[in-house]
């Protein structure tokens, strides 16, 4: 057992004390959730290690290093010691994410060594519904998008993306991750649009799921149907779908800068539960 508090690389045999750990707070730790239900704890799979805090012989907080760097449930004797182990091993991330207040202090560790950001986004209202919106009714043209519709919905994941993240996915690589990741929620189901005349008016995707909750992420509208209410009614069907058919509870969060965004969402019946951070490489 760990008497000394500690920090190491967790193994597949760690795998269910870190789920209680991840369980402890499902809708903030959704993305991260979803990626150990489905590839464990074995790095490779996992696409990053997982480090894990011992305190009092007991695993109380992680850190998952991939192409995001992410602290979980993470105290502040923790946050430190993430920080020196990021520190040593030297950026690898293309961002740090999550719970504001764990974020903010790992990036203040971090940022004399990593610094500077491309931009920080010191808080994303986290919000989640587990209701269908009683005043806006779906929009019926949003469906679930079919396997060979995937050059109508990539210009539009590709305007999101560069619009949300200030790069475009398409860089580095050519965009085969950023395709592979978009045919992925395709072919499970978890990938909604409206799709009209061939080109996509609004589209929406789950991107984390949990047997806890359903993250919605990717919500756009082309920029000529804006102020429409397009993003309400085509939200409220993504909800329908995810409530009914894939978890209690949806969630998401935005920019705290986004007003139209955070209207929206309120709209159709989303609350706000918490703030994320995100820094950006």
């Amino acid at each position: 057992m760990l008497t000394q508090p500690t920090t190491r690389v967790l193994e597949p045999g760690d795998l269910d004390a870190a789920l209680a750990v991840l369980d402890r707070d499902p809708v903030a730790n959704a993305f991260v959730t979803s990626r150990v239900g489905i590839a464990g704890l074995d790095p490779w799979r996992l696409g990053g290690e997982m480090w894990g805090w011992y305190s009092g012989g007991r695993l109380t907080s992680l850190c998952y290093a991939g192409a995001n760097l992410v602290p979980i449930c993470a105290t502040p004797e923790a946050v430190g010691a993430f920080a020196e182990r990021a520190r040593r091993a030297g950026r690898r991330c293309a961002s740090i994410v999550g719970p504001a207040e764990a974020t903010a202090d790992l990036w203040a560790r971090l940022e004399p060594h990593w610094g500077p950001a491309r931009e920080v986004r010191a808080r994303q209202p986290l919000m989640t519904t587990r209701a269908l919106p009683k005043d806006v009714a779906p929009d019926p043209l949003v469906r679930r998008v079919r396997r060979d519709e995937m050059d109508v919905l990539m210009p539009a994941c590709v305007a999101m993306f560069t619009e949300e993240v200030g790069i475009s996915p398409l860089a580095g690589d050519g965009g085969l991750l950023y395709q592979a990741r978009v045919a992925e929620l395709v072919s499970t189901g978890r990938a909604f649009a409206r799709i009209e005349d061939g080109r996509v008016v609004f589209k929406a995707e789950l991107g984390a799921v949990t047997r806890h909750t359903c993250q919605i992420q990717g919500v756009w509208v082309a920029p000529e149907y804006r102020g429409r209410g397009l993003s309400e009614t085509g939200m409220a069907a993504v909800l329908h779908y995810a409530l009914r058919d894939v978890a209690p509870v949806a969630s998401l969060y935005v920019n705290d800068f986004n007003a139209p965004a955070r209207a929206a969402y309120r709209r159709v019946g989303f609350t706000e539960v918490g703030a994320l951070m995100s820094v950006l490489f």
